[in-house]
């Protein structure tokens, strides 16, 4: 019964969603308040609606309900609560339910805090959203239905993925999603916008929270996945460049792309083009990142692999958004004309340049992950595109940013003398330059990939010291102007002080890792760099739903132990899948990890060892950015309704 419910409830949103998207249009073109005033509670209604239906499914799942073929596929009553919750999103057709939902949250939202919005862009950024939504809901009902039941259940389900059975996979796809699908309210932001043919200073204010917002979740999300990768898949890397990784990162990097875009529109009213064309493709390349996932055609461990008839749907609702948003946009972009001017040198160049260098920078990770695609489709070769390409096309845009933005920030707006922002910050390059030289010096070879990277983040975390220093002026009371800074300026520090910290992290484990692959004798010690490994013991073990062999290993350092690593290969039953659990020693400064493989003929066990210097600064640095988001989310100066007096007046059309 509360199955039949979910599906009447999501058909019940569809057809709530469909009138959200047809009447406030129309009532926006003639004026008519009455009409207009029907996309709030429809943006309500729909998002209960919707959240009923997620949570029909959900509870199907918790129950091991059995009857319903979603629940066969992808659960087992043997499973770990959490696994049994993560399991109505670790699938295709639970994963699209909870993407809707969060399509309807950004619109309820939108009409619950959106009061200071002028009624027709309020009534058209609804009505965009909502077709956004009508699109998915088709999508959900005619192809991808998480409501079916089976004529005769079976006793028991087919499990979980094992790999996707982690607190990291756990979580990591809501917040993926959160951002992913945050993106589509710029996107609304922008189609109304060109709609009403207007872009200003208020508009660029209204649309930065959204955006930080989404940029926010995507850095978690990301993170998040990062991180699983590194302790569960067992190969002691962060970032493989795999197609569903760069998929999540591409909006990413459009999205810091329009933040910064945005704050041009907001200060200078300058850039509107640019801008509005920026958030049309940071929520395009969501789509993209949806149809890589879902289409079957690209081959990654995070993909669904689908059949693609549904990948021919979802790239129809991709050329429907993305060539109508185009094409409006290229009828529309002669009326958005820039009123604020600047000079070559100036923070309104500083920031061009920005986002010069993420678009590009997009562009190629775009280029590497669709290539061997495209080379398969025309040239009828099987090309891998893998990560010394990236590694060597994306690096050098990062650099640039990365040596950019300290002299960018502390540029005035309009006209600006390179001499005069660089003056400020000439210590900080000595004492990057120092840094730098130190890490060379004390490292074993005469690589110069730790120390620039080293460098680098020096030089972005103290540049955000000068930059906040200048900002509060000179004299006694310095500390007192410093805790009055606007969130926003500790937010933008915060977050970029963020980015130099994970560029270190990935300088030191890139430049200085260790690995070790031996076959490891109980009770005999080894040593790896200056750490001393003795595996004690192995033991086979029953988990809830798996098998386990998990070994001990002594972890000591000068005579002294530090800790007791138990590393495990897990096999789990019903899956027929073996996975890797990897056991790390984390610390500050290097992780040590230990993998367990399979016992060899000749006596002993398969173990691999790494050392990762700096490793856990990579996802310190990413909280940092998250966190820097979310103290500017909180400034008072950029909440939706903020920029609301600035014009209150509705244009003629």
């Amino acid at each position: 019964m509360i199955t039949e419910l979910g599906h009447f409830s999501l058909i019940l949103a569809f057809g709530v969603a469909i009138i959200q998207m047809v009447v406030p249009m129309i009532g926006a073109h003639h004026r008519w308040p009455g009409w207009m005033a029907v996309a709030e509670p429809a943006a309500g209604a729909q998002f209960a609606l919707t959240a009923l239906a997620f949570g029909a499914l959900m509870w199907a799942f918790i129950t091991s309900d059995f009857s319903l073929r979603l629940v066969v596929a992808n659960s087992h009553s043997a499973k770990p609560m959490l696994y049994k919750i993560s399991g109505t999103w670790g699938n295709h057709e639970g994963s699209m339910l909870l993407w809707v939902l969060i399509v309807t949250l950004f619109g309820a939202m939108a009409a619950w805090f959106g009061g200071g919005l002028p009624p027709t862009l309020r009534a058209r950024v609804l009505s965009v959203q909502a077709a956004i939504a009508v699109a998915f809901f088709a999508f959900i009902l005619f192809t991808s239905n998480p409501f079916l039941r089976l004529a005769t259940p079976p006793f028991d389900g087919r499990d979980l993925n094992p790999l996707l059975q982690d607190p990291g996979l756990a979580f990591h796809p809501p917040f993926l999603y959160l951002g992913y699908v945050g993106l589509s309210m710029s996107f609304s932001f922008a189609v109304a916008a060109l709609i009403e043919g207007r872009v200003d200073a208020a508009w660029g204010r209204w649309v930065r929270p959204w955006t930080l917002a989404a940029w926010i979740f995507l850095t978690i999300g990301i993170a998040l996945g990062s991180w699983w990768a590194y302790y569960e898949l067992g190969w002691g890397g962060f970032w493989f460049w795999d197609p569903v990784e760069n998929a999540s990162f591409m909006p990413w990097l459009l999205a810091a792309a329009l933040l910064h875009s945005a704050i041009v529109v907001e200060k200078r009213e300058s850039l509107k083009s640019w801008t509005i064309l920026l958030a049309i493709l940071a929520f395009g390349f969501s789509l993209i990142g949806t149809f890589i996932v879902r289409s079957g055609l690209l081959t990654s461990v995070h993909a669904f692999a689908n059949d693609p008839e549904r990948g021919v749907f979802i790239l129809a609702i991709m050329a429907l958004f993305m060539g109508g948003a185009l094409v409006l946009f290229a009828l529309r972009a002669g009326a958005m004309e820039a009123k604020g001017v600047f000079g070559l040198v100036s923070r309104e160049s500083a920031l061009v340049v920005n986002n010069l260098l993420l678009a590009v920078a997009c562009f190629v990770v775009f280029v590497g992950t669709m290539w061997p695609l495209l080379a398969e489709m025309f040239f009828d070769r099987k090309l891998s595109v893998g990560p010394p390409f990236f590694n060597a096309a994306f690096t050098p845009f990062m650099v640039a940013l990365g040596l950019i933005m300290p002299i960018g920030s502390v540029m005035p707006w309009k006209r600006a003398s390179i001499g005069r922002a660089l003056w400020p910050l000439r210590y900080v390059f000595v004492l990057a330059v120092a840094v730098a030289g130190l890490a060379f010096a004390l490292q074993t070879g005469r690589s110069m990939l730790g120390p620039m990277g080293l460098f680098l983040a020096a030089w972005l975390i103290m540049g955000t010291g000068v930059e906040l220093a200048l900002r509060t002026g000179r004299g006694a009371h310095r500390l007192k102007r410093l805790r009055r800074l606007p969130r926003a300026d500790w937010g933008k520090a915060t977050a970029h002080a963020g980015l130099g910290v994970t560029i270190a992290g990935v300088a030191g484990l890139t430049a200085w890792s260790m690995d070790d692959l031996r076959v490891a004798q109980i009770g005999e010690p080894f040593d790896v760099g200056s750490y001393t490994l003795t595996l004690t013991a192995v033991d086979e073990l029953r988990g809830p739903n798996y098998l386990s062999t998990m070994g001990q290993v002594t972890l000591a350092r000068n005579g002294r132990e530090i800790a007791q690593l138990r590393p495990e290969k897990r096999f789990y039953p019903v899956a027929q899948m073996p996975t890797t659990e990897a056991a790390i020693d984390y610390n500050l400064a290097r992780d040590v990890y230990v993998v367990i493989g399979d016992k060899q003929d000749g006596g002993g066990w398969a173990v691999r060892t790494y050392i990762k210097p700096l490793t856990n600064w990579i996802w310190i640095g990413c909280a940092m950015m998250a966190l820097g988001g979310l103290l500017s989310l909180t400034d008072r100066r950029f909440r939706v309704a903020a920029g609301a007096r600035k014009s209150q007046t509705v244009p003629a059309e």
